[in-house]
């Protein structure tokens, strides 16, 4: 059924597959947690419970959760122009920052009506349908974390397997409430405010950690290791190039992502031959992962003698002091005396804590006395992703 209602919406959006999965998430999203919110107002209205009220809350809270992920989808499906050259998609993660701040505030709201329930507490008046309107709350919250779940996979979105994991949360939510229900029923303990207390500080719980999250997606974090990982396997695709490094990976959105990378090619080759496999590789990447990569040349050269003389020297230095320690761009100046040696040096997270100069000191005294005096000028990489 959902694959269906995909492929109609798509062919209404010309064939955007990714905004027409998320238009269908928020008007599914929006259609059940409405009645959701209804069922549980009018309940919580009948029976004066101040749980059930917080879950009602919870549930229009998801409501206006998805009015705003259907106008994300939709902004965020907008094609690129002449102010947003790399698109809109970095939307999506507006309109789920706009929600965490909503699901925060609503939570603030009722840990202040439950914390007067609590010095305040007052008898729930319950009947067979506040039990009916709960289970079967449950269980469309269950069908709405699996809708989340599968409409999430078609598109690959953090936004609806966080929306997916949610729904589970509410789950937990309603049952809570269901609980408190019953053993007031039974023992007639007052326990109404506590449970809604505590459901409140989890929706505030869920509302700071989902700002966080978008905090980080706004300002950009660390892309996933399997995303680097694929740009690797195909750089290691190609035998003859001789290494790469500095890579950089740029994410505007889900499927808005530009990277670039240093190549390192023997200095012998033809610019036209080394354009040729630069644009081979530029091409398989954006092919097959939909990462626009830029590719930047280092010529090495591999047949001169100081390359020779100095490049395997330098590579014991380093494997001697720590085996991830890496160099690139050697060259060497023999116009002074002593002679200066420029490279690039990668740094491995382990060594994150030592300073430059103090690794800078260390590499130096170590090559000199296992090699001969030259002076080490060192360009440091910390921030790359190889």
């Amino acid at each position: 059924m959902l694959t269906i209602l995909i492929n109609k919406i798509t062919e209404r959006w010309k064939g955007n597959k990714r905004t027409s999965v998320g238009i269908l998430a928020g008007i599914l999203g929006l259609i059940s947690n409405l009645i959701l919110f209804l069922a549980k107002f009018f309940i919580g209205s009948l029976s004066g419970s101040v749980s059930i009220m917080a879950d009602a809350m919870n549930n229009l809270s998801d409501t206006a959760s998805s009015v705003i992920t259907l106008a994300g989808f939709k902004i965020a499906g907008k094609p690129a122009d002449e102010d947003h050259p790399y698109g809109h998609e970095r939307f999506e993660y507006i309109s789920g920052f706009v929600i965490s701040i909503l699901v925060t505030y609503v939570g603030v709201r009722f840990l202040d009506s439950s914390f007067v329930k609590i010095m305040h507490p007052s008898s729930v008046l319950l009947s067979p349908i506040v039990y009916i309107v709960l289970i079967l709350s449950i269980l469309m919250k269950f069908w709405q974390s699996h809708m989340y779940q599968k409409l999430s996979r078609e598109i690959n979105s953090d936004t609806l397997k966080a929306t997916a994991q949610d729904s589970i949360n509410d789950v937990y939510t309603t049952i809570a409430v269901l609980v408190s229900a019953i053993v007031e029923w039974f023992s007639g303990w007052r326990i109404d405010g506590y449970i809604g207390f505590l459901i409140a500080l989890y929706i505030i719980y869920s509302g700071i950690k989902m700002i966080l999250g978008f905090i980080n997606d706004l300002m950009g974090v660390r892309p996933p290791e399997a995303e680097v990982l694929a740009i690797r396997k195909h750089l290691d695709h190609y035998p003859d190039i001789i290494g790469y490094h500095d890579l950089l990976i740029h994410s505007y959105g889900p499927n808005s992502i530009f990277a670039s990378v240093h190549i390192e090619v023997d200095q012998d080759w033809s610019l036209p031959h080394a354009h040729e496999v630069i644009d081979s590789i530029e091409y398989e990447v954006k092919e097959s992962l939909g990462v626009d990569l830029v590719c930047h040349l280092d010529p090495y050269p591999l047949d001169d003698p100081d390359f020779k003389r100095i490049a395997p020297e330098l590579k014991k230095t380093l494997k001697d002091i720590h085996p991830q320690l890496r160099f690139h761009d050697l060259r060497v100046d023999k116009t002074t005396t002593p002679e200066t040696i420029y490279f690039d040096l990668v740094v491995p997270e382990q060594l994150k804590k030592v300073k430059n100069t103090q690794l800078h000191d260390q590499i130096s005294q170590h090559f000199i006395s296992q090699s001969e005096l030259a002076k080490l000028v060192i360009t440091f990489d910390r921030t790359y992703l190889l």
